[in-house]
């Protein structure tokens, strides 16, 4: 008996001690959590998409820190960024660079993404519906996001595979649209989640994106409030 109960003992032991081992073997996910109340928390935002020689203002782009609009609590703030889809794929987007990651390691990253849009639901737009048909995607990539001229068109293109409208791309994935789930073009917060795997850099490091791609050929203004980023080691 005395046997049967230190053989017991023993195994519970090694049981604990291989548990402590998983444990310590296992990293807390990293999460990112700006909310744009008050700033823009270092993102940046920028276009692509349309032609070189297009003056910014025929496209009305613009990206700042503004107040919410009617209905929406007009006493916070969130990242407005708008522009007119002149060139039938306007692409609109904001980056950051996130450090401190471990080097050459695969992360999943789970998005949760809210933002206010006034685009009805089940509606018949210039070119295509304004909610269903501009597209969202999330995803990073180890070189900084960045608008290019394209030798060949003369457009502004960007120097990573972003989302295609409702086509993944190699650094991005579609996770929805803008409908505002509703009949009314009136702006109401509402949230889209979605996932990537992608693998960092030898310093720890990637940059977030965060787009949308319009197939509606008419103005699209949406206001970011929060973004959140839950980087998760993969094996």
């Amino acid at each position: 008996m005395k046997n049967k109960f230190i053989a017991s003992i023993l195994v519970l032991a090694t049981a604990l001690a291989a548990c402590k081992k998983n444990s310590d073997n296992t990293s807390l996910p990293v999460i990112l959590n700006d909310k744009f109340d008050t700033s823009t928390q270092g993102w940046t935002g920028d276009f692509a998409d349309y032609p070189s020689d297009s003056a910014p203002e025929f496209y009305k782009l613009s990206f700042s820190s503004a107040q919410l609009p009617a209905p929406l609590d007009q006493t916070k703030k969130g990242i407005r960024i708008s522009g007119i889809n002149h060139s039938d794929d306007l692409f609109m987007f904001m980056k950051k660079k996130i450090t401190g990651l471990k080097p050459n390691q695969v992360y999943n990253v789970k998005f949760q993404i809210n933002f206010a849009s006034n685009a009805p639901a089940n509606q018949v737009g210039v070119g295509g519906a304004p909610g269903e048909s501009v597209y969202l995607g999330a995803g990073f990539s180890l070189a900084e996001p960045q608008k290019v001229i394209n030798t060949q068109d003369k457009y502004y293109r960007m120097n990573i595979k972003k989302i295609n409208q409702g086509q993944n791309g190699e650094q991005m994935r579609v996770i929805g649209n803008i409908a505002n789930g509703t009949e009314k073009a009136d702006y109401k917060l509402i949230q889209r989640t979605g996932e990537f795997n992608g693998k960092t850099d030898p310093k720890g490091e990637v940059w977030i994106i965060i787009g949308t791609d319009s197939g509606y050929e008419a103005e699209t203004t949406l206001y970011y409030t929060s973004i959140k980023a839950t980087f998760s080691e993969t094996k």
